[in-house]
């Protein structure tokens, strides 16, 4: 059963949690007496509730449940918001890489800006008053609760940073003296969080080592370790800064020093046993749909929504156009956003992979209850990793579907092994990890040429390193982490160029794209629901025959490819901090990168 976090939580004896505009919409926290902390913390059903409320921020309407994943990690060179050419609002701004600060989804006091604050905050209460009277021990539960909350403190920050760059670092509670904090360097942020990181792992036990940690909705050994990871793969990689696009210049945050942590942690978390790659691609997505949350599987940790909050399927599912027989939320839910239409002819024809990421039919309006797919547009696919079809229950709320969203799964774990491998020790090292990802995605038939010699054919460290930017997006897209790993291998910019050359080529089919078929043809199952199409892959361009159906494959207009981005990308790799934030900072805040 998904463990629900509800806004209960919010009337904890910890604090009295009010709002104070400020700066950066920090909570301006009424902090219990030594007392009452003491009470709290040093009782292990107490201090549960006082760190399951550092989660409660990020269930808000316009935080994470409704802004940060609807719109952070669009328009990458794999992904994006469909609607990207749409000027009837200010949406697509934030995906095209031109928000303004008074955005009017992000300027509120409320936004995801204010609650990943509220996180940060609530998380340092606790983690102040578990040191002081929890006795914090590893194999205690008080020293789990330590772990989970510096590690979700963690989980802020680095989302923090991915969205804004340098933002203002606060890792103890709020006094008057620190109301108002102007940014501090990013690399303040990452070496604080690595030093909590690795402390957490210390304290928390790997998937199913405990009752805790025997779902993906509570904080794991195998979890911390790969955001630690994570983490100091974005420290020591390229990012925007003011004075432009480079390394960070601190050499505790060097290649050299951070690579060889992320390689061991992953290389732990491999040889623990604890997680593991689903059987099947398909298998992975079908369950996630289904709300399968046991712990030691693929998905390491996941952002626990309660049914009545979370928006995944409502917002990326494949588009119902009405409430049918799988879903009763609406009309048009699902389909806010998908693969480049390349994507789909990127992929090796046999990789499994292929099927499930890239969708490129919709469901029509039902009739007597019940629709069928049918064909979409060329310019207008879907992700199939989101699929209210798979589900086990019918949602009827008009807004949310309680669907988790993955925070991080097993196979990000092997391709940081394998980026970091080849880095340090040479492709040869890099090559058992890309291996096992690539053996899930192709079936066994396949295996000695799409696995076996493939990658035994990338000898040199930069084919190596190409194959993985490769594999990450054939892995990843839709799940939006590849705009962070673009940008911190200095190749968002360069990437997203070369999207709209091959949507171009695509358009035209011409160079990389001149044997896509124009013309597609379709029909129905015998279901009379499923929807079967001939004429997507490269080179089947022979009319079928009786009962198909012919359409035209080749809507995909300049204007369109053109929406990819409207700024150049390395200039606007960060959103700007928000209006209303700015106002109410005291002068201590202010925007970058021309903004």
């Amino acid at each position: 059963m998904k463990l629900s976090i509800k806004l209960s939580l919010l009337l904890l004896p910890l604090a009295v949690i009010s709002c104070k505009q400020l700066g950066e919409e920090i909570l301006n926290t009424t902090a219990p007496s030594a007392t009452s902390e003491a009470v709290i913390f040093s009782n292990p059903d107490l201090a549960k509730g006082a760190v399951d409320g550092i989660k409660v921020p990020m269930m808000e309407t316009n935080s994470y449940r409704g802004r940060w994943i609807s719109f952070y990690g669009m328009n990458t060179d794999s992904e994006w918001y469909n609607s990207s050419e749409s000027t009837s609002n200010d949406n697509a701004d934030l995906c095209v890489y031109d928000p303004k600060p008074n955005n009017s989804q992000m300027n509120t006091a409320n936004n995801v800006w204010a609650m990943m604050y509220q996180g940060i905050e609530r998380a340092n209460l606790c983690i102040r008053g578990l040191r002081a009277y929890g006795n914090p021990t590893p194999g205690s539960e008080l020293g789990y609760l330590l772990g989970e909350a510096l590690t979700l403190r963690a989980i802020y920050y680095a989302d923090l940073v991915k969205g804004w760059g340098d933002v203002p670092a606060r890792f103890e509670p709020i006094v008057t003296e620190t109301t108002y904090l102007p940014k501090s360097s990013r690399d303040v942020i990452y070496k604080q969080i690595l030093a909590d990181l690795a402390e957490a792992s210390t304290l928390v036990p790997w998937p199913n080592s405990s009752t805790a940690t025997a779902t993906t909705e509570r904080i794991n050994k195998a979890f911390v370790k790969g955001l630690r990871a994570r983490v100091a793969l974005a420290a020591s990689g390229y990012s925007q800064y003011p004075d432009g696009i480079r390394r960070s210049s601190d050499p505790e945050l060097s290649v050299a020093k951070l690579y060889p942590i992320a390689l061991q942690e992953c290389r732990d978390v491999i040889n623990s046993g604890s997680a593991k790659l689903e059987t099947t691609f398909e298998t992975l997505w079908r369950n996630y749909n289904k709300e399968i949350i046991a712990a030691g599987n693929e998905s390491l940790w996941e952002i626990p929504f309660d049914a009545g909050r979370g928006r995944v399927l409502f917002t990326f599912a494949v588009n119902h156009a009405t409430n049918d027989q799988y879903q009763q939320m609406g009309s048009n839910r699902g389909g806010q956003a998908g693969p480049l239409p390349n994507v789909w002819y990127d992929f090796d024809e046999k990789d499994q992979r292929r099927n499930v990421t890239c969708v490129p039919y919709k469901w029509g309006n039902a009739v007597a209850g019940k629709s069928k797919q049918e064909l979409g547009a060329f310019n207008r696919w879907y992700f199939g990793k989101y699929r209210f079809e798979w589900m086990n229950r019918i949602v009827t709320s008009s807004n949310d579907d309680g669907v988790n969203k993955i925070y991080m799964r097993y196979a990000e774990i092997l391709l940081m092994a394998a980026e970091t491998a080849n880095e340090l020790e040479g492709p040869a090292a890099a090559a058992p990890y890309l291996k096992q990802l690539r053996n899930r995605a192709f079936a066994a038939a396949d295996r000695p040429v799409k696995v076996e010699n493939y990658v035994n054919a990338l000898t040199s460290k930069q084919a190596m390193f190409n194959a993985i930017v490769d594999e990450n997006k054939f892995e990843f897209t839709g799940e939006f982490e590849r705009k962070l790993a673009l940008i911190r291998w200095n190749l968002l910019g360069t990437n997203l160029a070369d999207a709209k050359a091959r949507m171009t080529e695509l358009k035209n089919r011409t160079d990389r794209y001149a044997d896509v078929p124009s013309t597609v043809y379709w029909k129905y199952a015998a279901d009379n629901e499923t929807i079967q199409i001939y004429g997507l892959n490269r080179g089947e361009t022979t009319n079928p025959g009786t009962g198909w159906t012919a359409a035209d494959w080749t809507a995909l207009s300049d204007s369109k490819i053109a929406a990819l981005y409207r700024k150049d990308p390395n200039t606007r790799q960060f959103w700007p901090i928000w209006q209303v934030f700015l106002d109410a900072s005291n002068g201590t805040l202010k925007n970058d990168y021309g903004y």
